[in-house]
Parts: structure tokens; C-alpha cells; sequence
């Protein structure tokens, strides 16, 4: 009966230990994280002082190191250690899907004396070794080795306890895997995004400036059709300019290289100013911009640049999809931590099933703005980030033919500008 509940306490251990893994995958932790909390949490059910992981290479040719942790000081066997598959006693583990002991390394290097692994790996102390095959349709995709500084500690019971666990444990590694691949292809996707909008940015420029050159007469007389047709093409300009300023932002915010530089603002003359900048953009649309707040509010230690692009960014949206001879307002007030700014329009309004698309990349809705505007359909995706990378929140409020409220707020300690400062 006590063997029994002991049996029992295990297995409840064993299986919360899984569920534990399970949950740190669907946390979005890449492949590292993921080994780490193995190594971290094994030790109730497996004895150990060594955990590596290798994976399958080359369409199936090559072992390959790629992670480990040990209690040695002087690891043997590290990152990028490589060695043929067929030439080494793991091809028949990979055949097989069993878990494998070797209880004693230095008796099993005297009958398998040109094992270089094995040499290696008693250089570091590990006197046994437990490797499981990591299984995915059958097929091996690479091996977990559980190591210990002692002679024989593996036991059956380990060996089943890994074959159980195995098709979970593969398919763990294998989906942090491919999470961490898709990571540094984005990285390298935002790198390569970067450097190709920073090239066009000058070509850009500089047919913007002759276009504007020329259509002033500076360059020689044109009549009114030319004129016409260098607005376009300086309009186009702006557009594209303004396309890869927008990809640029993204890069660098998704990179990880956003850099905040905050700074002590005035807010009420911070509001002042981003509503004296969009007033004449929506009066050349016939529409009001107004402006309103609490009749005090605190100094704030934000990155101005980055929160006046939120604002323009909502504001100039907002006159995008509304019609003339309706208003805008610029909303601020303090709601206990937190300063929240609204931007509110009398516009068309954004279908409920279409809100989720709102703060994605490119995200586009059913609703055209009023007047022909373009849009990159990243201005609210670019707020969003700005917005959470102050530690604030942002969203929309919207009803068909009623209009929409873009809100988002930024944390504050009233006259503390401490805690803004330590939270950036």
C-alpha cells in the first residue's frame, strides 16, 4: 500500500512537472528557455548533473550539439560539437525510438576505444549517461542526454519513465525549435526591412525635391498639365516617404532597438502643440479640431517624439475616415496612475468584427477614407508598440455611423518622475 502511494506521488509529480513544460511552451519561450526549466525541474524524478540536447542534421547525416548544462567546470563536449551519425552507436537509438544506458563509460570505452564522444564526456566526470531519442512521426529528430558523475545510476524505471515522456519531450523541442527559428528570421527580416527603407529614403527624396523644383518654374517655364502631373508625382513622393519612415519604425521597434529618450514634459503645452500641428490638416478638410483636458495636469517624463507620433498618427486617422463639417477632439485627464489621451471623431464608424485588425501590421479595414487618402495600414500597429514600450495600454471604442475613441494612457506617479524613468 505505501509503494503504491509513493508510485502514485510520483506520477502526480512527474505529470505536473509536464503540464509545467507544456505551459512554458505556450508562453512563447524559445528552445533555450524551454532546456533550461528541463534542467531546472528534472531533478525530483531523474537523477542528473548533465542535460545536453542534440539534433538531427544535414537530412539526417550529422549529431550536432546545440545546447547543454552541467555542474562540471570544465565541459568537454559544447555547442557546435558535431560527429556523424552512422558512424556512431546513437544511429541504432535513432532506429530503434528506445532510450539507452550506459552505466559505466569508462568499461564501455574500453571495448569502444575510438569513441572520441565518450572520451570527451569522461574527461568532464560523467561516469553514466541516459540518452533519449527525441521521436516525431517515428522518425528521430535528435537525442536528450541526462548525465551523472556517479556509476550506475540509471535504472529501468528511468528508462520507462523517459519512454513514456519521450513523444512529449520531442514534441516540446521541436516546436521551441521552429518558435525560436521563426524569432531570428523576423530579426533577420526587420534587419534586411531596415536597411532596404533606409536606401530608398534618399532616391526618394531627391525626386521629390527636383519634382517641387520644377514645378515652381525654377528649372524653365511648364504649363498647367506638367504642373499637374509633378504634384502627382511629389505626391507619390510623400506617400512612399511616408511608406518608409513607417517601415523603418517597425524594423527598429520589432528589432528590439527602440530606444526611448524621455524627457520632462509640460503636457498641457505638449497637447497645445500636437493640436496647433494637425488643426490646419483638418481645417483643409473642413472639419474642427478641439481640445480639451483637466484644468491641471501633471509634468510627465515620456519620450516626446514617440507620443507626439502616437497623436498625429491618431488624429490625422481620424480626419482620414471622417467626413467634412463633423469634429475631432483631443481628450486628457488623469485617471489615478495613469494620464489617458482619447482621440474622438463623429466618422463612419468600424464594423465589430473588423476591430481585431485594427493595431496589427498592415492591418486594414472595410471603411475608406472620405477623401481618396492613402494609408500604410501601419500608423496604429507603429502606436501600439510606442505606446506599450512606456509600460501604457491602448484601444478602440467604435460604432457604426457614431464614430470611434482611440484611447491609450501612459503611467505616472503624479509629480514622481522617478517611476517613469525606472519603468523605461
Amino acid at each position: 500500500m505505501d509503494t503504491a502511494r509513493k508510485t502514485h506521488k510520483q506520477e502526480s509529480g512527474e505529470i505536473a512537472i509536464l503540464f509545467g513544460l507544456m505551459e512554458k511552451i505556450n508562453q512563447g519561450l524559445v528552445l533555450e528557455d524551454v532546456l533550461n526549466h528541463i534542467f531546472d525541474s528534472f531533478k525530483p524524478i531523474i537523477p542528473y548533473n548533465r542535460i545536453s540536447l542534440c539534433l538531427i542534421e544535414k537530412e539526417g547525416t550529422v549529431v550536432r550539439a546545440c545546447w547543454f548544462r552541467t555542474e562540471s567546470s570544465q565541459p568537454q563536449i559544447t555547442r557546435g560539437f558535431e560527429f556523424p551519425l552512422a558512424k556512431s552507436s546513437l544511429k541504432y537509438v535513432a532506429e530503434s525510438g528506445r532510450p539507452r544506458v550506459i552505466n559505466d563509460l569508462e568499461d564501455y570505452l574500453i571495448n569502444h576505444p575510438d569513441s572520441d564522444c565518450t572520451k570527451k564526456i569522461l574527461e568532464e566526470g560523467i561516469l553514466s549517461n541516459l540518452v533519449c531519442p527525441l521521436m516525431i512521426k517515428e522518425k528521430a529528430i535528435g537525442f536528450l542526454f541526462f548525465s551523472s558523475f556517479k556509476k550506475n545510476t540509471y535504472q529501468e524505471s528511468h528508462i520507462e519513465l523517459l519512454y513514456r515522456f519521450a513523444g512529449h519531450l520531442a514534441l516540446i523541442v521541436e516546436k521551441s525549435r521552429l518558435y525560436q527559428e521563426l524569432v531570428e528570421i523576423n530579426e533577420i527580416k526587420n534587419k534586411i526591412l531596415g536597411i532596404v527603407a533606409h536606401d530608398l529614403r534618399n532616391p526618394i527624396t531627391i525626386i521629390s525635391s527636383y519634382a517641387r523644383i520644377m514645378s515652381r518654374g525654377m528649372l524653365g517655364w511648364i504649363n498647367e498639365e506638367q504642373k499637374e502631373a509633378l504634384e502627382k508625382i511629389q505626391e507619390t513622393c510623400n506617400n512612399m516617404t511616408a511608406l518608409v519612415n513607417d517601415l523603418i519604425d517597425i524594423s527598429v521597434i520589432e528589432s528590439g532597438r527602440l530606444d526611448l529618450k524621455p524627457d520632462e514634459i509640460d503636457l498641457e503645452e505638449f497637447l497645445k502643440e500636437c493640436h496647433s500641428s494637425n488643426y490646419i490638416l483638418a481645417l483643409e478638410k473642413k472639419i474642427v479640431l478641439k481640445l480639451e483636458h483637466d484644468p491641471e495636469l501633471p509634468r510627465v517624463f515620456w519620450d516626446s517624439n514617440r507620443i507626439k507620433q502616437v497623436i498625429n498618427n491618431l488624429v490625422t486617422n481620424a480626419i482620414k475616415f471622417s467626413h467634412p463639417e463633423t469634429e475631432i477632439t483631443i481628450r486628457a485627464c488623469v485617471k489615478g496612475d495613469d494620464v489617458e489621451i482619447s482621440v474622438l471623431d463623429q466618422g463612419q464608424g468600424i464594423p465589430e468584427d473588423e476591430m481585431v485588425q485594427i493595431f496589427t501590421d498592415y492591418g486594414r479595414t472595410s471603411v475608406k477614407p472620405t477623401a481618396g487618402e492613402k494609408s500604410t495600414g501601419l500608423g496604429l500597429a507603429i502606436s501600439k508598440r510606442n505606446v506599450e514600450a512606456h509600460g501604457g495600454g491602448i484601444r478602440v471604442e467604435s460604432r457604426i455611423n457614431h464614430g470611434s475613441t482611440f484611447s491609450f494612457w501612459l503611467p505616472i506617479k503624479n509629480a514622481d518622475l522617478r517611476f517613469i524613468r525606472e519603468r523605461l
